[in-house]
């Protein structure tokens, strides 16, 4: 543990770092919904460019952490959670769990900083040391964290999250939150279900597509939280941003398409989704190679046809897995073994889709009580005319 003047010294950088933090914050109520458009072919050149050079050092504000994190409170009492991607002077997943460990009944924080090297960093604070830090709660009545309350410990190594000394650190928790590498997603994720970890991290939609991520959306092991407004997040950042004027915040940068990715159970993933369109040919074209209509929008996922659909992949945000089943994916039609088919349509394809079917058990308001042969149909796969 460092000495008690070297404590209070990296609270002190901590806290400062937090308070010009949370000058970029804007409350929802002053957030222009009209102006949340931005030039999406600039956009994902940058997020292009920032995975090729790893740029990966997108600082999750606390308005967006509070307000996922307000679902899950249920959670965490009694529990043990890591933060091990996270820099403890910027990062806000540090600020949030340390003034609310009361409140949310934890058992222990723990959060790692990984030491800042030539590339690949995780810190922008130039650490010279990986470190983790400990805490167990307010010891002096006050709710705050204070210096003295918390541990701070150097790690041998470099504090990279694959390291044997962080894994010492991740079987120590219940549930991991933090806002990982997009660029390592993947390995993380794995690391994850490898040690039967609960978690509630920061991801791009592209992940959904990942042939190491797809089957565990398909096989119920992971989906998706209640995601960022406007299906885009504001990052402190230290990297150029693209954003239109109406949407630039000063030391941030937007990325669209970010989502929540969790396995801890949430009240929406049991909401159904309310159909209301009737099935026609003309309107749910087949696709050329596979037994399967197109669905442009989830809200037009039609009541009354019970085979394989495909869906855009934002169905995701309102996946139930009691209403649908996910069968695979129509990508490429070779990424995987759940690649179906191409989503090809009269000789022109379309983007990637989830292949979805109804649940046998489903109902939604518009859906007349089930006759006899409407259980047919949904034997044969599909609706006749």
């Amino acid at each position: 543990m460092g000495s008690s003047k070297g404590t209070t010294e990296f609270l002190q950088a901590l806290r400062g770092q937090d308070e010009k933090a949370r000058t970029f914050l804007l409350p929802d109520s002053e957030i222009d919904s009209d102006a949340l458009t931005i030039n999406l072919d600039m956009a994902k050149k940058s997020f292009r460019e920032a995975k090729v050079a790893k740029k990966d050092e997108f600082y999750t504000q606390l308005v967006d952490i509070e307000n996922e994190l307000k679902h899950y409170k249920q959670h965490f009492k009694d529990k043990t959670v890591l933060c091990n991607c996270d820099d403890p002077r910027v990062s806000n997943f540090f600020h949030y769990f340390s003034y609310n460990f009361e409140q949310l009944g934890l058992k222990k924080l723990i959060t790692t900083c990984y030491k800042s090297q030539e590339r690949d960093l995780f810190s922008q604070n130039n650490s010279e040391r990986a470190i983790w830090l400990e805490y167990t709660g307010d010891h002096n009545g006050n709710r705050v964290p204070d210096p003295e309350e918390i541990g701070i410990n150097y790690l041998k190594g470099d504090g990279d999250f694959r390291s044997q000394e962080c894994i010492e650190l991740l079987k120590q928790a219940d549930i991991v939150v933090t806002n990982p590498p997009f660029s390592l997603f993947r390995e993380y994720v794995s690391q994850l279900i490898k040690y039967d970890k609960k978690f509630v991290i920061v991801g791009h939609q592209n992940a959904i597509k990942y042939k190491e991520i797809f089957p565990l959306i398909k096989e119920n092991k992971i989906w998706l939280g209640y995601g960022f407004k406007g299906g885009a997040g504001h990052f402190i950042s230290k990297y150029e941003d693209i954003a239109t004027a109406g949407d630039h915040r000063e030391g941030m940068i937007r990325v669209s398409g970010v989502n929540w990715f969790t396995n801890l159970e949430i009240q929406k993933r049991h909401e159904s989704l309310i159909l209301y369109k009737s099935y026609n040919a003309e309107e749910y074209p087949h696709y050329d190679s596979y037994d399967a209509i197109n669905v442009d929008k989830t809200s037009d996922i039609p009541m009354d046809y019970y085979g394989v659909m495909g869906v855009p992949i934002t169905f995701l945000e309102k996946y139930s897995p009691e209403q649908f089943e996910i069968v695979g994916e129509f990508n490429n039609g070779s990424d995987s073994e759940f690649d179906l088919a191409k989503p090809i349509i009269n000789g022109v394809q379309k983007y990637s889709r989830i292949a979805i079917r109804r649940q046998a058990s489903a109902s939604s308001y518009s859906q007349p009580e089930e006759t006899t042969l409407m259980a047919a149909e949904k034997q044969e796969g599909y609706r006749k005319e």
